[in-house]
């Protein structure tokens, strides 16, 4: 299909209209055609007003015809081709085969959730029967289930332009939920996002779902910000920086109704290198380091941006390693002039910080928009004095931590903020003092990991993608994996209802063919 830049609500189509972008190629700097144009507040609310009214009707749809619909999307977004895959490259400068493997997981997560809303367990259905000879007083037939909160507000990411964005996780865990959604697209890929768009567009058209359904808008901060304060939003979900997150629990707050927000936000991801590890294979760690360090040009939310080990020879051995390994890190593009700005201002920042001292640096890239990669060391109590050591420096930046002893080391990581992911390098030799940090690492981090490095995350039934502020605005959820429908589902009981009353699910012919809870037993179909 043709890049028109319009905006699309519902089945009207608005072209003309005076504040209009253009998206840019980040390793060209060119700028890419068509112009996209911005959605005021009227676009705003004419969404929100169209989501609403899809609410009731989408909502009530079988879980088979949700399930339908989220495939649909999947295969709508297949269909796009080799058209989805070009644009995305160019709005993102990511190569090919990051960008097909993005889409198979997008299709993938929407498939996920199909599987999900089939299966039931997301509705918890619980009931406790009525005893009427109970003494000193009855209990009355209490019967429960989870709905969907109402529409979504989703702000597409800038680093994933297909998984973390129009289609991506967020908005297919509140459809499969009930949502509607409206979707504010980033503007570092608008060809990309109106691409993925109308296909969901003809996905809700070919199930017969109301077209508020899905909305997608473009514009600047005004837009998200007016729609966050539209009363007809129930919920945010959100993948960005700290800052823009924050902005966006602000404004929900400020409501006359507060509305929670879902913000995954801001990491640095902590890898431990234990003594054991360090002596058995401190080089192989270093080069493999480097390797998750700089994957993508570092602009992983999970990347390990914090490396925290007993200082001593075999410390060295791994900071040698990775120096060696970061020389020779050729940068790409990363993903928008704005986000390599940001980083280099990160990494010199840090360069000229007298806490610390660079050890290694990548090469110069060639070419618009590259960030040279860094590697950093500090004492230990250096960096307790200086908390700005501790922030995010999005890009393939890290910072090594050198620590005196077992106490120090313990005593760093409770300084630390909240985190996405904490990872343990480890030997059997190692299992004592891995002990002590698991339970420290657990009230610190949404997922904790052995052996492994942090980038990459498997979209599944036991995922977390999520962790204590400032990782995310809300430490109680994932948006990463099945768990994530329960941000944009809440319960509700019902009390002595007559049966012809009660949602489909909870009626006792239902119940036979779904998971529930019986006066507290798990009861499962057949």
């Amino acid at each position: 299909m043709a890049l028109t830049g319009d905006i699309v609500i519902g089945s009207e189509r608005l072209s003309g209209r005076a504040a209009t972008f253009r998206a840019v190629d980040p390793a060209t700097g060119a700028a890419l055609e068509p112009a996209f144009a911005f959605a005021g507040e009227a676009e705003v609310a004419r969404a929100c007003a169209l989501a609403e009214d899809a609410f009731d009707a989408y909502r009530d749809t079988t879980p088979e015809a949700r399930a339908a619909f989220l495939e649909a999307i999947g295969d709508e977004i297949m269909a796009l081709g080799d058209a989805l895959i070009e644009r995305a490259c160019a709005e993102s400068g990511l190569p090919r085969a990051r960008i097909e493997g993005e889409r198979g997981r997008t299709v993938g997560q929407l498939k996920l959730f199909a599987g999900v809303v089939r299966a039931g367990n997301w509705l918890d259905l619980r009931v406790d029967t009525a005893l009427p000879e109970r003494k000193p007083l009855a209990r009355s037939d209490l019967r429960q289930r989870h709905i969907a909160l109402g529409p979504v507000a989703v702000f597409g990411a800038s680093n994933f332009p297909l998984a973390f964005s129009v289609a991506g996780g967020d908005t297919a865990s509140a459809l499969a939920a009930g949502c509607p959604v409206v979707v504010k697209g980033h503007p570092a890929h608008p060809g990309t996002g109106e691409l993925v768009g109308e296909a969901v567009r003809k996905a809700v058209a070919s199930q017969g779902l109301p077209a508020g359904t899905f909305t997608l808008l473009l514009g600047a901060n005004e837009t998200g910000a007016a729609l966050v304060r539209d009363p007809r939003i129930k919920a945010v979900g959100f993948t960005g920086s700290r800052g823009g997150g924050l902005a966006l629990v602000a404004l929900a707050a400020a409501r006359p109704e507060p509305i929670p927000v879902y913000a995954e936000m801001s990491s640095v991801n902590p890898v431990y290198l234990m003594p054991g590890a360090l002596a058995a294979r401190a080089e192989a760690l270093g080069k493999a380091f480097v390797g998750s360090l700089t994957m993508g040009a570092g602009q992983f939310c999970t990347n390990p941006g914090l490396v925290l080990a007993l200082a001593g020879p075999d410390l060295d051995r791994f900071v040698g390693a990775a120096a060696t390994a970061m020389q020779d890190y050729a940068p790409p593009a990363m993903l928008t002039p704005g986000i390599h700005a940001a980083y280099e201002a990160g990494r010199k920042a840090l360069a000229g910080n007298g806490r610390v001292r660079c050890v290694a640096e990548g090469k110069v890239g060639e070419g618009a928009n590259r960030g040279t990669g860094a590697l950093f060391v500090a004492e230990a109590a250096d960096f307790l004095a200086d908390e700005a050591l501790s922030h995010e420096v999005f890009g393939a930046s890290s910072l090594v931590v050198r620590c005196r002893d077992i106490e120090e080391l313990v005593r760093v990581t409770r300084k630390l903020e909240g985190q996405l992911t904490a990872t343990l390098h480890l030997e059997p030799s190692d299992a004592d003092l891995a002990r002590r940090l698991v339970p420290v690492l657990e009230v610190k981090a949404g997922r904790i990991l052995a052996n492994g490095w942090p980038t990459g995350v498997e979209v599944s039934h036991a995922m977390v993608h999520g962790g204590p502020f400032p990782a995310t605005s809300d430490g109680r959820s994932t948006s990463v994996g099945s768990l994530a429908i329960r941000r944009f589902l809440r319960p509700v009981c019902y009390q002595d209802l007559p049966a012809e009353l009660l949602p489909e699910a909870l009626r006792d012919a239902a119940l036979a063919g779904l998971p529930h809870m019986m006066d507290g037993k798990a009861v499962l179909p057949g």
